[in-house]
């Protein structure tokens, strides 16, 4: 793939280069024809230089997908050839990406995908002991839910809650709990940290890495280092409802949100340690507070009627 990349960078269009694809991305501005004519330009040497090598460009492959500023109208944007080629959505690394980025799509599919496992699970779960049963699930619930998990940072409650759902009915699934009963407790019990806060976690995670120099450098150049107690500067967004939602915006607040004894962590295992129980204590106290509160009156009454036993 080293020629095709030295032909992508002379028209300075932004690519990836994978195994079996390239992707190539790079603002558009709607009213300005020269934004657009890179990528025509990159796109026509392309085929000129598989046409030269006896390869060609499969165009019904090929997928497009813009994405637009919410409440923004556009005209439509022509793309010569590949205009039939742009689409709704776009699979990458897993993920499938949608022109407005509320990830939707990709949320039915992991839900979808969660809950058929879920059902099979649920068939096999009485050969199995309880670890392997945890095991199990882990490796095919809680695998899809975490995968790239960071991207979905700041969506709607209702989205999320879809997500939540299923760690909810793994965690029945797991316990033997029905619907009637509580989840939060069972989630507590299990030290399962809920969606949200496995989303925050390894958006914080990676901002720890990056400080260490163990991120790569696209993601470390997005963070600034501000003045004491290893703050991290917040940059002004201009989207609430996207910006707010980028690594560069999101990760110094949940980082400068954080108590400092987690910011100085001293290793990546000790940061993950107390990061896990600082995020769990967010989530569980007042089910922690509610199950040492059904414990102690029980107790406090015990005690009450001997004292009064031995009164009268």
């Amino acid at each position: 793939m080293l020629p095709l990349g030295q032909i992508i960078q002379r028209h300075n269009v932004s690519f990836h280069c994978y195994a079996d694809d390239t992707q190539i991305y790079l603002p558009l501005r709607p009213n300005d024809p020269r934004s657009l004519a890179a990528v025509l330009d990159c796109l026509k040497d392309v085929n000129c230089w598989m046409a030269y090598n006896f390869l060609q460009l499969n165009n019904s492959k090929s997928e497009i997908i813009l994405f637009n500023p919410p409440c923004t109208i556009t005209s439509p944007i022509s793309l010569g050839p590949l205009s039939g080629n742009i689409k709704p959505t776009a699979r990458n690394l897993g993920v499938i990406l949608d022109s407005d980025l509320t990830f939707i799509p990709h949320i039915n599919k992991v839900v979808q995908c969660c809950f058929l496992h879920i059902r099979t699970i649920s068939k096999i779960k009485h050969f199995l002991s309880q670890p392997d049963l945890e095991k199990v699930i882990h490796t095919l619930i809680f695998s899809r839910l975490d995968y790239c998990n960071s991207l979905l940072t700041g969506i709607n409650h209702k989205s999320l809650s879809r997500l939540q759902l299923v760690q909810n009915s793994a965690a029945r699934l797991l316990t033997g709990f029905n619907r009637r009963h509580h989840i939060t407790p069972v989630l507590a019990s299990l030290h399962w940290l809920p969606v949200r806060f496995r989303i925050d976690f390894k958006i914080v995670l990676i901002t720890f890495k990056a400080r260490r120099g163990l991120a790569p450098e696209y993601i470390t150049d997005m963070l600034t280092l501000s003045a004491g107690d290893a703050l991290l500067n917040v940059p002004r967004s201009r989207l609430k409802t996207i910006g707010d939602r980028a690594f560069s915006t999101r990760a110094p607040r949940l980082w400068n949100d954080l108590p400092a004894e987690i910011r100085l962590a001293e290793s990546v295992n000790s940061f993950k340690s107390l990061l896990k129980t600082h995020f769990y204590r967010l989530a569980f106290f007042d089910a922690v507070f509610l199950v040492f509160f059904i414990l102690f009156i029980p107790f406090f009454f015990s005690s009450s009627m001997s004292f009064c036993s031995s009164t009268y």
